[in-house]
């Protein structure tokens, strides 16, 4: 199946764990586990929630770190566990076998495929849908990508924002309902510069707003795993964010 993102690799769990003291708190949905970050300062965006859906790497110190950032500008964000306890850890070895953690997860009864992953999905949405949130943004890092742009196709999700997305096919970007933007590295295997082409013709033909920031001197995972002690890729993490809050201060408000 042609797609506009290739498949996650070892660039997918490389990067540096930022320093922070999240102020989120985990909680249980059902057999999910999750990250929530409430917004509890002077703007509130009430009707409103993002579904934080995270890379290999899942529910961590960066990833609660970004979650309580969105709820620090006003919106309720919920981060689920969709790898049922089995999330990779940061920088994983030479030879690390991806594709079998993928299709089959660490004991080989766990797989990370769309059959598994979707339902966790689903009832996030439901969750956010049943605590009377009217829209719903999502924001999708790397393998997260994927899962927004399915339900992004009138699932739930109604704006979506990501950054240097993994296999997405060409099909599911087609499909999407709603405004859709992407913060993509200048270096990346995952989504090179030909597919990142292919994914503008695709938005085009959708007729739907759309955005695509490409950021230099950085890699894949930049807007999660970035060296912060460096100037330019601490300004691209930086402006990634902020090209998600806009997107959504300006398309789910």
């Amino acid at each position: 199946m042609a797609t506009i993102a290739n498949p996650p690799a070892k660039c997918c769990t490389e990067g540096v764990k930022h320093d922070g003291e999240p102020t989120g708190t985990m909680t249980k949905l059902g057999n999910i586990d999750a990250y929530i970050a409430e917004p509890k300062g002077s703007i509130v965006h009430k009707d409103t929630a993002i579904l934080f859906l995270p890379d290999v790497i899942g529910i961590w110190q960066n990833s609660k770190l970004m979650a309580d950032q969105y709820a620090a500008n006003g919106y309720y964000t919920f981060m689920p566990d969709y790898f049922n306890g089995d999330p990779l850890s940061l920088n994983r070895p030479d030879g690390f076998d991806f594709m079998a953690w993928l299709t089959k997860g660490s004991d080989g009864k766990n797989p990370h495929t769309p059959d598994a992953v979707d339902p966790y999905v689903a009832e996030s949405i439901k969750f956010l849908q049943d605590k009377g949130f009217k829209k719903i943004g999502s924001v999708g890092y790397c393998f997260g990508a994927k899962y927004l742009a399915r339900f992004m196709a009138g699932k739930g999700i109604d704006v979506g924002f990501v950054a240097h997305p993994s296999f997405v096919d060409e099909s599911e970007l087609a499909a999407i309902k709603g405004p859709f933007s992407i913060a993509a590295a200048e270096t990346d295997d995952i989504f090179p510069a030909e597919k990142r082409h292919k994914a503008e013709v695709i938005l085009q033909k959708t007729g739907l707003p759309y955005q695509i920031n490409l950021y230099s001197g950085v890699v894949h995972g930049f807007s999660v795993r970035c060296d912060t002690s460096k100037k330019l890729e601490r300004f691209a993490k930086e402006k990634a964010f902020l090209q998600a809050v806009q997107w959504f201060d300006e398309w789910l408000i």
